[in-house]
């Protein structure tokens, strides 16, 4: 046995699978996952299995009548998800139907849905009953899962990271704008999910160890070669510089290796000026 990681649709995130045997990237095959029997693709090389690992299963390579049921499936998904929402619609239901996913079997179908506050949604069954004998779930998701699903531009203009590669959602905090000095503009710092964006963190942990060679904003310092003392006004973690505002009311750009923290009277001396000013 060998497990292979696979790909499901709506989503970017591997699944290992346990498999009898090796099937290609990029091969189509049949899976029994935590809803049933599903379609994936195989999107990595074969590994070995560890212990104490839960597994799905790679039950055969998809054949064509598979791929032709699973497509018929996909286009009845679609029609449901419609008609659900003008259904919502006409009962007032705060609630965005996001996808109508079969397993192959018809045995389940899960409908995605978002909603911001606790809704009920159990009316709408009947309205898939009359389109199939599926046993019908009803799944809450999240802003995140939900950009995940439909796929979205980011503000880089490429698809989002969501849907392209995230295995994971990782905690996403404001103090990771803050350390890599970008403007704290919500309209700025937020995703097409309206939430932190997920890229926030891919360079958090470089940004943190530049941080660590530079003075605190608002330090007192002084300049190595001149002499001029003032406040760190502005950090820039990349050029390993900062901004100080002088005690002779200058703005100067200095390399941080070219500053030493102000004594305590230097400090109280600047202090005391810009009181006086």
């Amino acid at each position: 046995m060998v497990v292979l990681p696979v790909r499901f649709e709506r989503s970017p995130r591997l699944h290992p699978m346990l498999s009898e045997e090796v099937h290609a990237v990029g091969t189509r095959v049949v899976v029994q996952g935590k809803r049933g029997p599903e379609v994936a693709t195989v999107r990595g090389e074969a590994g070995e299995a560890k212990q104490n690992e839960r597994y799905g299963a790679v039950l055969r390579r998809a054949t064509p009548e598979d791929l032709e049921r699973w497509e018929e499936l996909h286009r009845t998904g679609e029609d449901l998800k419609w008609l659900l929402r003008a259904r919502a619609r006409e009962r007032g239901l705060p609630v965005k139907l996001v996808a109508v996913e079969f397993t192959l079997d018809e045995s389940l179908v899960t409908v995605s849905y978002s909603a911001d506050e606790r809704i009920e949604l159990t009316g709408l069954i009947g309205e898939v009953r009359e389109h199939t004998r599926a046993r019908v779930n009803f799944a809450a998701i999240g802003p995140r899962e939900q950009a995940q699903m439909i796929g979205a531009l980011g503000a880089c203009g490429r698809e989002n990271c969501s849907s392209t590669h995230l295995q994971d959602f990782a905690p996403v905090s404001i103090r990771m704008a803050r350390d890599q000095q970008l403007p704290l503009n919500p309209e700025k710092l937020s995703g097409p999910c309206g939430r932190l964006l997920c890229c926030l963190q891919f360079e958090h942990t470089q940004y943190q160890d530049l941080l660590r060679d530079l003075p605190r904003k608002n330090a007192k310092v002084c300049h190595t070669g001149s002499g001029a003392c003032g406040k760190v006004t502005k950090l820039h973690p990349l050029a390993g510089t900062v901004d100080v505002y002088t005690d002779q009311g200058m703005l100067l750009g200095v390399p941080a290796s070219e500053l030493r923290r102000a004594s305590e009277t230097e400090a109280r001396s600047a202090d005391h000026r810009s009181a006086d000013a």
